[in-house]
């Protein structure tokens, strides 16, 4: 009798779990089976601000996960969406999301879409808005600079809370300062006062292999290196990562002489309104977000 060719040799029966209430060592590992960069710290950052789901076997091991973050009642990001290896081709992830939107409906979504998961979202009706460019390396010092015309750095403090989260809101379009609250009880901070009034910001962490710059807020670009500047020096020698849209121009230039090229790109894509903003020029008071949080948080 010839043998068969193939045979199925292995089945799974998942259910779906809180994940904040899963073990941590096996949302790392999960993570780092699809070669994400996420730490153990950075996986209960998210679980602190935000919520998820998790796909687990009949005993318990953690085989995908995904979680969304409510700005507002009318806004949520989603996230970490990761399937193990084994149910990439069974539709894990259809399945995943499926659970997730039911939980977020009502709300307007955005996401930022790895190539591997790009094909899942737009069967979703997810639709894309831009790109985002994953830059990162060992950072270079960045000669001495100047601050803009009339404008002063300084070291950020939780009393800004307030200043930063309505500049913020201004460029994301959503209210994040739950989230900000948060950020700045991890980050540094430096902010960019002008005539009395915060205009620029941003923040840097510990994330991943090193450290991640981001959020970003500033409505040019001289305003934005002048407050990603000091984590560039800070952090010279080590690795650094920040997140952009920012495609050519002076900020780009900026990310590489310090040593930060463009690594990878992610897909910001949306469901419901549109999430970005769509640029009116080059309207130089208008603030916008030069560096991302995360892929996760936007």
């Amino acid at each position: 009798m010839v043998p068969r060719e193939s045979r199925v040799v292995d089945s799974f029966d998942m259910r779906i779990a809180d994940l904040n209430t899963t073990d941590l060592d096996q949302l790392h590992a999960l993570s780092i089976s699809v070669g994400w960069p996420h730490r153990a710290e950075d996986w209960q950052f998210l679980r602190d601000v935000g919520e998820g789901i998790v796909a687990m076997d009949e005993i318990g091991r953690i085989m995908g996960s995904a979680m969304w973050f409510p700005y507002d009642e009318h806004f949520a990001t989603i996230g970490m969406v990761i399937t193990s290896p084994r149910l990439q081709s069974n539709g894990a992830g259809q399945w995943l999301m499926g659970n997730v939107l039911d939980r977020v409906a009502g709300r307007d979504l955005g996401l930022n879409a790895t190539r591997a998961a790009r094909r899942l979202y737009l069967s979703l009706n997810f639709t894309r808005e831009a790109t985002v460019y994953q830059c990162n390396g060992e950072a270079i010092a960045p000669p001495e600079l100047d601050p803009p015309a009339g404008a002063v750095p300084r070291v950020l403090e939780p009393r800004d809370l307030n200043a930063i989260g309505e500049l913020d809101k201004a460029a994301f379009g959503a209210d994040r300062r739950i989230l900000l609250a948060r950020l700045l009880t991890c980050s540094k901070g430096i902010g960019l006062i002008r005539g009395g009034k915060m205009e620029a910001f941003s923040l840097c962490r510990p994330f991943g292999r090193g450290h991640v710059i981001g959020p970003v807020v500033a409505a040019n670009d001289e305003d934005a290196i002048a407050v990603v500047h000091p984590h560039a020096v800070r952090h010279a020698a080590s690795f650094l990562r920040l997140d952009t849209r920012e495609k050519d121009g002076r900020f780009s230039d900026f990310l590489s002489r310090c040593g930060l090229p463009v690594y990878d790109t992610v897909t910001t894509m949306s469901l419901g309104r549109r999430w970005l903003k769509v640029r009116e020029g080059d309207a130089p008071r208008q603030p916008r977000t030069y560096a991302l949080a995360s892929h996760t948080l936007g």
